[in-house]
């Protein structure tokens, strides 16, 4: 019986170490935690702050939240303000050192990836919810993925040296399958290419600028600004003289005037998930494959 005992005590301190040498990776959004996944495989755990139907510029600042950043070893954020609002609560409650800005387990993506929409000009609260840094939607874009995925790889390597080569050799697997799935997708997409789109909330440029549709005009007058009635006026007007027939917005958003707008213009509303679900099982490339599938539909009689 003591040797029973003895070799569960063993056990149970054996595993205790193989459980301290899983890497405990939280990403702010769903998007990023798949990313994320898919280098960090059989290492370790990754958890999304944000789920894909919140709004990622407004979550509540839970304890629970500030409960697994407490045991993070890596943070990865979008970065351009997008978590401003609520991230910097968190942190602080998390009391985790290794997290915090400036350290190695602070991983800010937006550092990796071509921004657009950066202001040329100084910023206000009057110019709505205005990104001084740029869009930081980019994750919708799988071009942005890829530099994005060789940082967490890289910065993995530096987090656990022991699996440095299996991060390597997970992101470089990950990046050939999300190369082949580009091609695919960019060959669906061609009956994208030149439509004029309109949109609700200005998280669509870098996908337009992917697949090559136009955004030529935003519901909203201002991010995060709700229309007024002579606005939506004036978007309807000009979704009629340029013959758009397709209307998209992010799920978590009320749809009722972007409803208004495709059918006083006869287009096309779309709402279209602008996050992986990631907790449900979701993949990047499933994420992706879902959207441009849905865009294209939307413009296929």
């Amino acid at each position: 019986m003591i040797r029973v005992l003895r070799l569960l005590s063993l056990l149970s301190l054996l595993e205790g170490v193989a459980l301290a040498k899983e890497v405990h990776v939280v990403a702010t959004v769903p998007t990023l935690a798949a990313l994320a996944s898919e280098v960090v495989g059989d290492h370790g755990e990754v958890i999304s702050l944000a789920l894909h139907t919140q709004d990622p510029h407004f979550v509540d600042a839970r304890p629970n939240l500030a409960l697994a950043l407490s045991r993070a070893d890596l943070l990865v954020l979008t970065g351009l303000g997008l978590e401003v609002g609520w991230l910097p609560t968190l942190l602080t409650g998390s009391r985790n050192g290794r997290i915090q800005p400036g350290s190695v387990g602070y991983l800010d993506a937006s550092r990796h990836v071509q921004v657009l929409q950066i202001p040329t000009s100084a910023v206000d609260r009057s110019m709505g919810d205005i990104h001084p840094g740029g869009n930081p939607h980019y994750h919708l874009d799988p071009r942005a993925a890829r530099p994005v995925v060789v940082a967490l790889a890289e910065r993995l390597g530096t987090l656990d040296p022991e699996h440095a080569g299996d991060y390597q050799l997970n992101a470089k697997l990950f990046l050939v399958e999300l190369d082949a799935a580009i091609a695919r997708w960019q060959e669906q997409a061609q009956p994208l290419r030149g439509i004029p789109v309109i949109d609700l909330h200005r998280s669509w440029p870098y996908v337009a600028d992917w697949l090559g549709f136009e955004i030529v005009a935003d519901i909203e007058p201002k991010p995060g600004v709700p229309p007024t009635p002579r606005h939506v006026l004036a978007v309807i007007g000009l979704a009629r003289e340029r013959g758009v027939g397709l209307v998209i917005q992010e799920s978590w958003l009320p749809s009722n005037v972007s409803r208004t707008v495709a059918e006083k213009s006869g287009a096309r509303l779309l709402i279209l998930d602008a996050q992986a679900d990631f907790r449900g099982g979701q993949t990047y490339v499933q994420h992706v494959d879902a959207l441009v599938s849905a865009l294209v539909a939307g413009v296929t009689p």
